[in-house]
């Protein structure tokens, strides 16, 4: 398949090409750099979708970047780097003369309402109480085409985990120090997944012709709270975990509002990607730190 891949170039862009071009596909990114096996996206947005079998968009501005202040300028190329990206996408798709088999997006679990009770599937409701389930509702409605000559699959993705990146970039040198440990109350819950499975998920989510609608990017290991994180975490390292991160220092480094992220979190199964026929690489936490931190 030839496959074009927006916002290509990140850690899960970068995965998700090794793992295309392994399996023989032919990846075009959509990228702000011109560059070989590349279009920009001025070059989208003036010249059309290239010729494609199918369509990914990864684009997105880190949102927990924790250099960055949690304020209105923030929060709008938050929304701009996602809505914008997508927009013009599906823009594209919709235009194009032969338009590709399949389209799909990659959002996150923050659609779902935190919660210490509360499971969530693929049907649960959600998207509608702060500013970050908004903005995955606005996201999918904006990759949303008309009729269904193109297959559409939106992935609801949790923590990513893996080398060089992801949500555990940050955690790696507290840890190795033998500083980690949970964040706030530890007691949230950490909806999380290795990147070969992200990516995997993605993949299958392309060539299988069957699969549509939303899959949740979870690992099925659904009751890992964050401190069964850190202390799996710590183990893999062969640290101790026991000084948490109190609330009040996450709020100081990303804001109240953004701080909610890492402060709560949800039960999120994975039962529609199940049922869809993908097996995972890594349904267990420790087999999947171990081979991040190897």
């Amino acid at each position: 398949m030839r496959v074009l891949v927006g916002g290509g170039t990140g850690f899960i862009g970068t995965a998700l090409t090794q793992l295309l071009k392994a399996r023989g596909h032919e990846v075009t990114l959509v990228s702000r750099q011109p560059g070989p096996g590349r279009i920009t996206w001025d070059e989208l947005a003036t010249s059309g979708l290239p010729s494609c079998d199918a369509a990914v968009n990864l684009a997105g501005e880190n949102i927990l970047n924790p250099l960055r202040r949690w304020n209105e300028a923030f929060q709008k190329e938050i929304l701009s780097s996602r809505l914008e990206t997508t927009q013009m996408l599906a823009k594209a798709i919709t235009e194009a003369p032969q338009p590709p088999q399949a389209w799909i997006l990659v959002t996150g679990v923050a659609y779902y309402q935190p919660s210490l009770t509360a499971e969530y599937d693929e049907d649960s409701p959600g998207g509608d109480f702060d500013f970050f389930s908004n903005l995955v509702t606005k996201w999918e409605a904006a990759a949303r085409l008309p009729g269904d000559s193109t297959r559409q699959v939106v992935v609801r993705s949790g923590a990513v985990l893996g080398r060089g990146g992801g949500a555990i970039r940050l955690m790696l040198l507290p840890f190795r120090l033998g500083l980690g440990g949970p964040i706030g109350s530890g007691q949230q819950f950490f909806p999380w997944i290795h990147i070969r499975d992200l990516v995997g998920i993605l993949t299958h989510a392309l060539e299988a012709n069957h699969v549509q609608g939303v899959l949740n990017g979870v690992a099925p290991a659904s009751t890992t709270t964050n401190a069964v994180f850190a202390q799996a975490l710590g183990a893999a390292l062969g640290r101790p975990a026991f000084l948490p991160l109190p609330s009040i220092a996450v709020q100081a480094i990303y804001g109240r509002e953004r701080a909610i992220m890492l402060l709560e979190g949800q039960k999120v199964i994975p039962r529609r990607t199940l049922a869809a026929g993908y097996q995972y690489s890594f349904p267990e936490l420790g087999a999947a730190l171990k081979e991040v931190v190897a």
